[in-house]
């Protein structure tokens, strides 16, 4: 086993830890009340870090079988963690009773947090060929 190809978990767990601490700090500072989310922010965290983690796992084993695929299996793991994301969505999107606005943009400012990370990782993934 090579921890070497493991570096980019790294990169993952420290960028998801900075995120989280900058998101909730803001929070705090704004006064923004997430006590009537659907989801906690440290459970959406949880959800996108573990999905990112699998998706991560999934592309260093295609590295080290097939350099060539790592790309077509970047797009396809993520568009099957776009179908976990949205059955966790989908509760958020049907609320009618109180005004959810920050709670939806709170939900996709994650997932376009950790898709930005996913797809910068792959990147240097992709790149270590050259």
């Amino acid at each position: 086993m090579n921890f070497k190809n493991y570096k980019p978990l790294l990169f993952l767990t420290g960028l998801a830890v900075i995120a989280y601490l900058l998101h909730k700090f803001i929070f705090i500072c704004l006064s923004i009340n997430d006590t009537t989310f659907s989801y906690s922010i440290e459970f959406l965290y949880f959800f996108y870090y573990g999905l990112s983690v699998v998706v991560f796992i999934v592309l260093i084993k295609v590295k080290e079988r097939s350099f060539d695929n790592v790309g077509m299996s970047f797009l396809l793991s993520t568009s099957i963690k776009m179908i976990f994301c949205y059955l966790i969505l989908k509760p958020i999107l049907q609320v009618k009773i109180h005004d959810n606005t920050m709670e939806k943009m709170n939900f996709f400012v994650i997932f376009v947090l950790f898709l930005a990370i996913e797809t910068l990782l792959t990147i240097r993934i992709l790149n270590e060929k050259q």
